[in-house]
């Protein structure tokens, strides 16, 4: 479970490599949209069809819609969150690829779009909170995407102990090496490479585009950042996060 442009294909790949006990080969010959099938999508019931436990499933669902369905299940959920600031840029760089989105237009006029909470998949801030609000009645991990950076073996473990799924000798060396930003970004299975044209305009760009953290410093003027800064506190000033992003 994310937000749009959070880590989400990050995960997925994280997640094969898990299952597979460090065997990359599923990660390279099988789409992660097949691997880790999109919940809202049309083909999610017939790609789970005839897979056995455990599946792992993918949405950006708000807690609103999916949760009462979650606590009625013995389902165990994977939250990943990112700094919103680099969400915005990211998201903005997609609808630049995305032919199923909005023209962006200017990225200041997305930034006001995306603080008001009218783009795709609705406000990051009730996404978040949402979801934060859900811990006491789910069987839920809280990742970031920051966390992912700075300690990948860590968070792998910390993953491996939730999902009950033993770490495999190798599996963390195979896991560092396949999910490497380059090596995702190379990966036709992951990169959306594959995905027609007329859904995704390569032309316009990479899917897997740069993959760090703090790129919004190289997007954001002074102004747009004080306002995105006083929005931020209103909505999460009294929020507590299991972790902070530098703002």
């Amino acid at each position: 479970l994310t937000p749009p442009s959070a880590g989400t294909t990050w995960m997925q790949e994280i997640l094969t490599l898990l299952f597979s006990l460090g065997d990359a080969r599923p990660a390279k010959t099988i789409p992660n949209w097949e691997r880790a099938p999109w919940l809202e999508q049309i083909y999610c019931r017939e790609a789970l069809r005839d897979t056995g436990s455990p599946r792992l499933l993918t949405t950006h669902l708000p807690a609103r819609v999916l949760a009462p369905a979650l606590q009625r299940s013995k389902a165990k959920v994977i939250y990943v969150a990112r700094n919103p600031k680099d969400v915005a840029v990211s998201f903005y760089h997609f609808h630049h690829l995305a032919k199923f989105l909005p023209d962006p237009s200017s990225f200041d006029a997305f930034l006001t779009q995306f603080l008001e909470g009218t783009v795709h998949y609705g406000s990051w801030f009730d996404h978040v909170k949402g979801w934060l609000g859900q811990r006491h009645l789910l069987d839920i991990l809280y990742v970031t995407y920051e966390e992912l950076h700075q300690d990948l073996r860590g968070t792998a473990q910390r993953l491996s102990t939730f999902l009950g799924c033993p770490l495999a000798p190798g599996t963390l060396a195979a896991l560092e090496q396949h999910c490497s930003f380059s090596a995702m970004r190379d990966n036709a299975m992951a990169n959306y490479s594959l995905i027609p044209s007329e859904i995704m305009d390569h032309s316009q760009g990479r899917f897997m585009r740069k993959g760090v953290v703090g790129d919004w410093r190289s997007h954001f003027s002074p102004e747009q950042n004080a306002l995105f800064n006083r929005r931020y506190q209103e909505e999460m000033g009294d929020v507590e996060l299991p972790s902070q992003w530098p703002m």
